[in-house]
């Protein structure tokens, strides 16, 4: 690991230089707000930004995209569609960096999937160091992912008139190598700590909003399985699946056939899908495994905080906040869970 310095000024011609070879993409404003788009032009960057309405995931796994084509007649063909064009993924925070982590673990855990592996193969990232929350709704210091040490080519933290950029990887050092045009530098050992000192003090700026511990998760959730809170939640609940469409971390999908109309060809699609929506747990025969909408809820906090965290070691949210953020019915799962801790937890402990 070594640590250059990239002076402001020429972010934007290293932005610019990489488009020649890549498909770049960053936070553009939208509106009053900001998201992952492909730049047409270093300009359209925005590295002051809070949080994006979708996380930089939809670039890995798009929300629908073609995975085979099949041709019935005369003969009949199947061609499996992979799409993956050399990309880098510019800008992205720490919380975002974790879910990707986390993606490629799951991707390629058991059943490897091809098209996001190949996606994430093609895909360079550079990270960038949020020294403030995004907004009221983070809670990515609960969560541990506060601070990214991994997952990324580059990282970028402001330090005034410049960034200091970690490079972590060859590919990394290539980018700023061939298309920085000779506008870096080594870091200073001042600059060293300059960096080491951000870092040190930005969990002062970031407030621990859950009760506890993420390794109380499971226990908590296994005890609090039939716990009322599920039955007032899933009364609020809409089941529209805004929630899991935001998630950075979400990657349950559908699979579904286009037939065209001579009923020769047609194509195999996959489109993003929610646990929470009333079809998702419906199967052959009309039964459906989690009818109520109480019953899908307590499945997304199992699935992201239990069994995400039993497989993997770590839990399936980031404190990102996007849900709560965009959630209709005002859920707030941070509440959620410091609700069921001083339940299910502490009272019982007051018991003994």
């Amino acid at each position: 690991m070594s640590l250059m310095i990239l002076p402001k000024e020429a972010i934007g011609p290293f932005v610019d230089a990489l488009m020649a070879d890549y498909r770049v993409v960053g936070p553009k404003a939208k509106g009053p707000q900001f998201a992952f788009e492909v730049l047409e032009g270093s300009d359209e960057l925005r590295l002051d930004y809070n949080t994006t309405i979708l996380p930089p995931k939809k670039f890995l796994q798009p929300p629908e995209e073609a995975i085979l084509t099949f041709k019935g007649q005369p003969k009949p063909e199947v061609r499996a569609v992979v799409k993956a064009e050399p990309t880098v993924l510019f800008g992205v925070h720490s919380c975002d960096l974790h879910a990707i982590q986390l993606l490629d673990r799951a991707f390629a855990d058991i059943y490897p999937d091809h098209h996001y592996l190949k996606r994430r193969e093609a895909t360079l990232i550079v990270g960038l160091e949020c020294l403030d929350p995004c907004d009221e709704h983070a809670f990515c210091n609960s969560m541990g992912t506060m601070n990214a040490y991994r997952g990324f080519d580059l990282y970028l933290t402001d330090i005034g008139d410049g960034y200091v950029v970690e490079v972590a990887t060859e590919e990394g050092e290539h980018l700023l190598t061939h298309y920085a045009n000779g506008a870096v530098r080594m870091a200073t050992e001042a600059e060293w700590h300059q960096v080491e000192e951000l870092r040190r003090t930005k969990g002062e700026r970031f407030p621990d909003r859950l009760e506890f511990s993420t390794a109380d998760l499971a226990l908590m959730l296994t005890r609090a399985y039939h716990h009322p809170i599920w039955e007032e939640l899933g009364e609020r609940c809409l089941a529209c699946g805004s929630c899991t469409n935001v998630c950075p971390t979400c990657y349950c999908f559908d699979v579904l056939d286009e037939v065209d109309f001579s009923l020769t060809s047609g194509e195999r699609r996959r489109r993003w899908d929610s646990c929470l929506l009333d079809d998702f747990a419906r199967v052959a025969g009309g039964e459906n495994f989690r009818e109520a909408r109480s019953e899908r809820l307590r499945h997304r906090y199992m699935h992201k905080l239990k069994y995400l965290y039993e497989r993997f070691g770590v839990p399936g949210c980031v404190g990102c906040g996007r849900c709560v953020r965009t959630c209709v019915a005002k859920i707030d799962i941070v509440e959620t869970l410091n609700t069921l801790y001083r339940s299910v937890i502490l009272e019982k402990e007051a018991e003994l």
